[in-house]
């Protein structure tokens, strides 16, 4: 594939007003909701790659608009090899496969869904967390294998008066605090980039991470994957942590070292863990030592796709593409600096530990 300069692309309709009505295809990286193509039906046809032998490679020169599913790599040599590119919808709010300077080079918004899974993943979190606390795993086995009488031998914890650490305190953070402020636990939470007075409001307490991991029964965690934040549940932050408390990843794989996550859960630093996310994904098929282990719950990424909350997803993700392909903005983009920069700029602002 080869580069064209940085600034060639497509019309800018999303920064100047021009609509791109039937202007091309709508490539889908892996499969969409139905809602998708009838929202962005007036903007192109659209086309799944690998659906009746099309290859991704044979349809971006025509395409207006992308979209990345699941682990679609969205890096400089797919941008650079569709020229007409407008947008690119993400199904959900990671881009770390999505680059996002090669997109901002050429003015493309990459339109994400923050808002649409906020209350299906704290949910989930919560349901993980409720399963490690009241040991249903342990519990269920016993059953299972006609172990009743051992029943009172499973110690069954409490979350009414303990302590949750929340690591990132976005939107499903928030919402993950007052669920479980409800339930008589105190919330804790570090995120360097949270308002101080918004956390008070909540009734929420900011603190520094070695805090948190020294202080927190339950530890969750919701921040983004960055550099800054790459493993940062590692060797180092699990010494910290009280022994048997319990750990539940519904951010990103790599905010973790599973390595030294699986070594807590072995000499009891750890009680339990709950895992949505993972590094890579989907895991080798042989997995991870740490999957066998009976004081772990496992979900393959799917705690946002509730009913409503796979609905609401798709539904975002289309209405904001369909909002730059009429030659508008999308209400949230992973770049919102290319709308800073554009001459009727907003200054939007979409920091903070989604």
């Amino acid at each position: 594939m080869s580069d064209p300069p940085a600034t060639s692309g497509p019309d800018e309709g999303s920064l100047t007003g021009g609509s791109l009505t039937g202007a091309g295809l709508i490539v889908a990286m892996g499969p969409v909701d139905a809602v998708v193509g009838e929202r962005l039906k007036p903007f192109g046809a659209m086309v799944e790659v690998g659906r009746q032998g099309t290859t991704i490679d044979a349809l971006l020169p025509d395409a207006t608009a992308l979209i990345a599913r699941g682990n679609s790599v969205v890096d400089r040599s797919v941008i650079s090899a569709a020229p007409r590119l407008a947008v690119i919808g993400r199904s959900g709010i990671g881009v770390e496969l999505v680059d996002l300077v090669a997109a901002s080079e050429r003015a493309i918004p990459v339109v994400v869904t923050p808002r649409a899974g906020t209350n299906a993943v704290a949910e989930g979190a919560l349901a993980q967390i409720l399963h490690l606390v009241k040991r249903l795993g342990p519990l269920t086995t016993l059953v299972r294998e006609g172990r009743w009488a051992e029943r009172e031998s499973v110690e069954l914890g409490d979350l009414d008066g303990a302590t949750l650490g929340i690591v990132g305190l976005g939107r499903i953070g928030r919402r993950l605090g007052a669920l479980c402020s409800v339930l008589g636990m105190r919330i804790l939470a570090y995120d360097p980039y949270a308002n101080a007075a918004d956390a008070a409001e909540l009734r929420v307490e900011l603190t520094d991470l070695a805090t948190l991991a020294e202080s927190a029964d339950v530890i969750s965690l919701h921040a983004p994957l960055t550099p800054e934040t790459r493993h940062l549940v590692d060797a180092a932050f699990l010494a910290r942590v009280r022994p048997g408390a319990i750990l539940v990843n519904c951010g990103r794989g790599g905010l973790v070292d599973l390595a030294a996550v699986h070594v807590a859960l072995l000499d009891g630093r750890l009680s339990g863990v709950g895992l949505d996310v993972y590094e890579p994904e989907p895991p080798a098929p042989a997995g991870h030592p740490i999957f066998g282990h009976p004081a772990v719950v496992l979900t393959p990424h799917v705690l946002g796709l509730s009913r409503s909350g796979r609905r609401r997803t798709f539904e975002d993700m289309a209405d904001g593409m369909a909002a730059v392909l009429a030659g508008g903005r999308a209400p949230d983009i992973a770049n919102p600096e290319i709308y800073r920069r554009a001459p009727s700029g907003r200054d939007d602002d979409l920091g903070g530990l989604a």
